[in-house]
């Protein structure tokens, strides 16, 4: 979808002081028809990374390519962290207004918001003014603004700042079913580690302005995954190594073994008629992995 090119952004506060680099050599390209996870903790570089992006400044060195059918505006829909909404206006007329923007017809716009609104379910409120909506209804008709123009590539920047449990979980499903249903290719940056890991295909990681890592969550996950298998059995086996670790949850126990033991382990159970309840790898969550490759 776009390919960035030895991105680097140097920034100079004042006469005074030494000029710092916000971003330093990223290189890496965005699949079409995936949501990507742009992950850092606040002040990585994330925002300035999509200032250059989507052209609102210019990089110090690099270049970014787009790989679209269209034109680039045409092609990119946007929100950003901090959307500012007309509050005096009806949910339908922000629409129109964002529309015309886009340069789209009446009936495009009318066609197009409907759609969008109801994908999103705040169609219900589109005639009610906007200063009404609650957070989580705001961040749907920004997303529906963003989405007018049927986008070959979808921007979000912290699109789940301030929203709660129920409206973060809403908005994740949401993206993923526009996913799914139109192939839209997402570019989502956020500093929250679990959203990424429950709405992304792949994830970039940068820390102060670096790239660290590019590549599948899954591969990642499973690349930092301990070479551990964990047994669950409704009871331990007589003849078992005693410094295999074990717990036990209720009335079953859980024996920890390494990977190249597996086999000889279960033979071990089956010759004794233990009961495997379960059998999985040890695996770290991807917040843990995230925290290991600093």
């Amino acid at each position: 979808m776009f390919v960035a090119s030895s991105i680097s952004k140097e920034f100079q506060e004042d006469f005074w002081k030494k000029k710092f680099f916000a971003l330093k050599d990223l290189s890496f390209e965005i699949e079409k028809g995936k949501i990507t996870g742009f992950l850092g903790a606040n002040g990585a570089g994330k925002t300035t990374f999509l200032k250059i992006l989507l052209r609102f400044i210019t990089p110090t060195s690099g270049e970014i390519n787009f790989k679209g059918d269209q034109e680039f505006f045409k092609s990119v829909g946007y929100m950003p962290e901090r959307p500012y909404y007309y509050e005096h206006l009806t949910g339908r007329e922000y629409l129109r207004y964002c529309g015309k923007l886009q340069d789209l017809s009446d009936e495009k716009i009318e066609k197009s918001s409907l759609k969008w609104t109801k994908e999103l379910k705040v169609d219900f409120a589109l005639d009610r003014i906007l200063k009404t909506y609650s957070k989580g209804m705001l961040q749907r008709i920004g997303f529906a603004s963003a989405l007018l123009h049927d986008p070959e590539l979808i921007i979000l920047d912290e699109p789940l700042s301030g929203l709660d449990p129920v409206g973060r979980k809403e908005f994740k499903d949401i993206l993923v079913s526009i996913n799914q249903k139109y192939n839209c290719t997402v570019f989502f940056s956020s500093h929250i580690v679990s959203d990424v890991e429950e709405v992304c295909h792949n994830v970039l990681v940068i820390e102060k302005g670096e790239l660290i890592y590019n590549g599948e969550i899954q591969k990642l996950l499973t690349q930092s995954s301990e070479q551990n298998v964990i047994f669950e059995l409704d009871r331990l086996p007589k003849n078992w190594e005693k410094e295999m670790e074990s717990s036990r949850k209720g009335e079953h126990f859980f024996v920890t073994v390494d990977l190249e033991d597996k086999s000889k382990f279960t033979k071990t159970l089956l010759s004794e008629g233990v009961d495997i309840l379960s059998m999985n790898h040890d695996t770290y969550t991807l917040e843990e992995v995230v925290y290991n490759l600093r």
